[in-house]
């Protein structure tokens, strides 16, 4: 399969430790559902959709090589290309990675996890360095946004579930 992403390391974000000369988030919560719950709000672009990213996916589902490209506020267009999906009996997730025009360059993994019959882990980890001159020149503001947005991911699957 081809990707088009801007960085070398594709499909790196599915498994740790993740590469080396890249900044590093993880972060992870407990979600009070079923895996095939928590990842058909995943896999569909659902949760992406419940943080403000206006997903506009290739196809209804994260499979290798669709391509989704994000909108933040209105402003900013987020490409990306899924890279890697697994959908198994305890474990469903994705990872995406940078195309040209985002402005980092890297790969970020959204990963589900069962951990009993009701109960999900989420985590999502990611690995990436600014991609444009203009994130390399607002490197701070943009590791803010971004663990902002990481912070959102986890906050809101876990609240799209909390309320059953």
């Amino acid at each position: 399969m081809r990707f088009d992403v801007n960085y070398p390391e594709v499909g790196a974000s599915r498994d740790v430790p993740l590469p080396d000369g890249y900044r590093h988030l993880r972060r992870e919560t407990l979600v009070d559902a079923p895996l095939a719950e928590a990842a058909d709000l995943l896999m569909t672009w659902g949760l992406h959709e419940r943080c403000g990213l206006h997903p506009r996916p290739s196809a209804p589902r994260a499979a290798p090589g669709v391509k989704v490209t994000l909108r933040f506020a209105s402003l900013l267009s987020i490409p990306c290309q899924v890279t890697w999906a697994d959908q198994t009996a305890t474990r469903a997730g994705f990872g995406y990675g940078s195309l040209p025009g985002h402005p980092e360059r890297g790969e970020a993994a959204f990963l589900l996890e069962s951990v009993g019959e009701r109960r999900t882990r989420f985590t999502l980890r990611s690995f990436s360095v600014p991609g444009t001159p203009l994130s390399r020149a607002a490197s701070p503001v943009a590791r803010l946004l971004q663990a902002r947005a990481t912070e959102r991911f986890t906050a809101v699957m876990r609240e799209a579930f909390a309320a059953r």
